[in-house]
């Protein structure tokens, strides 16, 4: 793993909001590591190297706790509804070449047909990967694609070396007409029926 993801964890005793506190204040974020029947470790991360690692959904670091290396998945973070702090971090220990179940992000491509709109149903899918090689996102392909097209689980592009773990007929993208461009269709339609109507009565007083 590269040095970015090597994070140095301080083992830590006390709890509590009171100490937590302290901890964020510091510049440190209170996490918990649990996972292949081991017992809970408390400990205390970097706040801002976390902050920045985070940003990746599923991020995969390699925690040095007292010297001992430790190959972990981030699982869960909590943040404050109205700071956007870091409040607490949740790590589930993983081993290389291990298969973990995750939920990833699903990111949409192209242009679908003029005049469409792109409907993005499902924003993730639950996947089965190597813990190393976790993908960032699926990718959904909507160049070109027409009103009334439906994309499926079961027709996503895994990457390499994963499994679809959702429903395959769970909908993640339908292609739609906006229902202002569907309404102004038909009232289009409609002024041309009656000036085609008036236009035809109009020749039958002519003759």
């Amino acid at each position: 793993m590269s040095e970015d993801t090597t994070v140095h964890a301080e083992l830590r005793e006390n709890f509590g909001k009171g100490f937590a506190r302290r901890l964020r204040a510091a510049g440190k974020i209170p996490a918990v590591l649990y996972g292949h029947g081991t017992d809970p470790v408390h400990v205390a991360l970097p706040g801002h190297q976390m902050l920045l690692l985070v940003r990746r959904a599923n991020a995969l670091v390699e925690l040095d706790i007292a010297g001992t290396s430790q190959l972990a998945l981030v699982k869960d973070v909590q943040k404050d509804p109205v700071h956007q702090i870091i409040e607490h971090i949740d790590l589930v220990v993983v081993k290389k070449g291990e298969k973990v179940q995750v939920d990833v992000p699903v990111v949409v491509v192209g242009e679908s047909f003029p005049g469409t709109i792109v409907n993005l149903d499902a924003t993730t899918v639950s996947l089965t990967a190597e813990a190393t090689h976790i993908p960032e996102h699926v990718e959904v392909d909507v160049e070109g694609l027409e009103e009334g097209t439906h994309i499926t689980a079961a027709d996503l592009a895994l990457p390499k070396g994963s499994t679809l773990v959702t429903d395959p007929e769970v909908l993640i993208v339908a292609i739609s007409v906006p229902a202002a461009a569907s309404a102004g269709d038909a009232e289009a339609e409609s002024d041309a029926a009656e000036a085609t109507a008036a236009e035809a009565a109009e020749a039958a007083e002519a003759e």
